[in-house]
């Protein structure tokens, strides 16, 4: 696999796995809000990871595989544009280049150069921003989320039915937390953007998700 779609596998496993902690942690936090019933909270752990890992698994099928229908509507179309009028994609890609402080001559040289070797490919990246070699494989993001979603939602199960009752809420909250400021950081390298920032926002989410199903929980507590 190249580069890009390496990273498009670790996107869907730390996705997955995100969603897998923070969606789990929810449940059996509400449910053990609502009953000190280990088998009860046990079995709407399991039954969230199940219908998690599918939902999961077939929503980044379903995303990847629109992505990559686009990429070939996108190619088909730049193929036609270079058949019917080759020279006015010519000028685009050379004002490209130009615009990106390339001096007029070299950048005319450099696009000659392009074009000559693969007119489709350099068409396309400049044009739509993505190497047609590059096909993302909504068969791979599916697996991956399929693999790291019930591996995500383990350590809120674990944590939730391994720890005393009286603790039970608490020590799976912050098990939680450190889980999900693992993957905030992951996710930001992921995506080069600031890993504080996406920790913390990771964090938040997680909290907020798991404060809201303990209120419901609570609300319905016997």
């Amino acid at each position: 696999m190249s580069l890009a779609q390496k990273v498009n596998v670790l996107r869907a496993s730390v996705m997955g796995a995100n969603d897998g902690i923070i969606s789990i942690a929810g449940i059996v936090i509400g449910v053990a809000a609502a009953t000190s019933n280990a088998y009860a909270i046990l079995i709407s752990g399991l039954s969230g990871t199940l219908a998690g890992m599918i939902s999961m698994c077939m929503g980044e099928y379903v995303s990847v595989s629109t992505q990559k229908d686009s990429q070939k509507m996108a190619l088909i179309s730049e193929r036609q544009r270079l058949a019917d009028q080759y020279q006015e994609e010519f000028d685009y890609v050379q004002k490209k280049y130009e615009g990106q402080d390339i001096d007029p001559a070299l950048a005319k040289q450099a696009t000659q150069e392009l074009m000559d070797k693969d007119a489709l490919g350099t068409a396309v990246q400049e044009r739509y921003g993505f190497n047609p070699r590059d096909f993302t494989s909504p068969y791979a993001a599916a697996i991956a989320s399929f693999i790291s979603f019930p591996t995500g939602s383990i350590l809120p199960m674990v944590a939730v039915t391994m720890s005393p009752t009286n603790v039970r809420i608490l020590a799976t909250a912050i098990a939680v937390l450190i889980a999900l400021l693992i993957t905030g950081y992951c996710a930001a390298v992921l995506g080069h953007s600031n890993r504080l920032k996406s920790s913390i926002r990771n964090a938040v989410a997680g909290l907020l998700t798991m404060g809201v199903t303990y209120v419901i929980g609570q609300l319905f507590a016997r």
